[in-house]
């Protein structure tokens, strides 16, 4: 039972509940071992080696050309679970997580995998993970589970968060000197950390929904210092300065679920959702569309560096073309929708 409830749950947070259930345009059995452009797509990492990307039927792809074409990456095991994520740190290790447990391990650059944990019975899905300054790995996912590895991803213990529960626990994401952490999850959870993951502390929620991931914005657009944006269901868009207690709302175009961030080359934020929502922000407190439009859940993207930007959906791939990096500024104005969220 809780493994169905697991599996329900990934679906709506990476994908939304219309899109996990609706008819798809490619069948699993027509997504072949060398072929990730017509996959479902949920991470896509560059690497010394090139383009990872990997998603349905625990399928993971190499392409040496940015996304033109793709080959199969070796897996010593293959589950055919569901990859929620990948991550690769700097001392060069992956680990890319999913459902069931499963918890892959890679050394050279996503050019192959080796299988370090899958759960054979009752295993929730894993949804993020995170290499922290110390050295220790960390993965979260469904019912408030987390797994911890101090030997590099080899072997993986369970631990317990404050405050969680049984909640799921959706990404965790740090900042870029590994000082500071979020990890976000269901029902408004939101637990920080100033000390490089250390200590957790529980955020009072502000609101009632799912957050399903967040990112850094500092340096452009006339931002002072360093802020977090997070986001999640229904277009609930949130930035907060780092200092501060208090988390506003962002005004967006448009009000749907945002699944997926990135950065242009110039440090502006790309938010991705629903509906092939794509849009852009200078500071994270207003944004404008790149593109809306479709049935596919916008998951993933991957700036190129012919100014495109590749992008990983509930039906496969698509690149957004040129030149989305020579954007003109954006203003508040440019956000026509305010968010009804309040700051609290």
């Amino acid at each position: 039972m809780r493994t169905s409830i697991g599996i329900a749950f990934a679906a709506i947070v990476m994908l939304a509940t219309a899109y996990s259930y609706s008819p798809r345009e490619t069948a699993a059995s027509q997504v072949t071992v060398n072929d990730a452009s017509r996959m479902q797509v949920n991470a896509i990492v560059r690497t010394k080696a090139g383009l990872i990307a990997g998603g349905e039927l625990g399928k993971i792809f190499l392409s040496h050309d940015d996304g033109r074409s793709w080959l199969p990456a070796h897996m010593a095991t293959q589950r055919q679970a569901l990859i929620t994520q990948m991550v690769f740190a700097g001392n060069g290790t992956g680990i890319a997580v999913g459902h069931e447990g499963w918890i892959l391990r890679s050394t050279d650059d996503g050019q192959s995998w080796q299988e370090q944990h899958f759960d054979d019975k009752d295993g929730e899905p894993l949804m993020s993970a995170a290499r922290l300054p110390s050295g220790r790995w960390i993965a979260v996912g469904a019912f408030g589970r987390m797994l911890q590895s101090d030997d590099d991803g080899k072997t993986w213990r369970s631990e317990t968060l404050p405050g969680v529960d049984d909640k799921h626990l959706n990404n965790i994401v740090g900042s870029a000197d590994g000082s500071d952490w979020l990890i976000l999850g269901e029902r408004g959870l939101l637990l920080e950390s100033h000390d490089g993951g250390q200590q957790w502390n529980l955020i009072p929620a502000f609101y009632n929904g799912s957050f399903y991931g967040a990112a850094r914005v500092s340096g452009v657009g006339g931002v002072d210092g360093k802020r977090w944006v997070i986001y999640g269901m229904r277009g609930h868009v949130y930035f907060r300065n780092d200092g501060d207690s208090n988390w506003t709302a962002s005004r967006l175009p448009v009000m749907v679920s945002v699944f997926g961030a990135a950065h242009l080359p110039d440090g502006r934020l790309l938010l991705s959702g629903e509906g092939g929502l794509v849009m852009v922000s200078n500071d994270g407190e207003s944004f404008q569309t790149l593109q809306i439009g479709g049935r596919a859940a916008v998951i993933t993207m991957e700036p190129m560096p012919d100014g495109s930007l590749l992008l990983g959906s509930t039906f496969g791939l698509k690149r957004l073309p040129a030149p989305v990096a020579n954007i003109a500024g954006i203003t508040a104005s440019a956000a026509t929708t305010p968010n009804n969220g309040v700051k609290k």
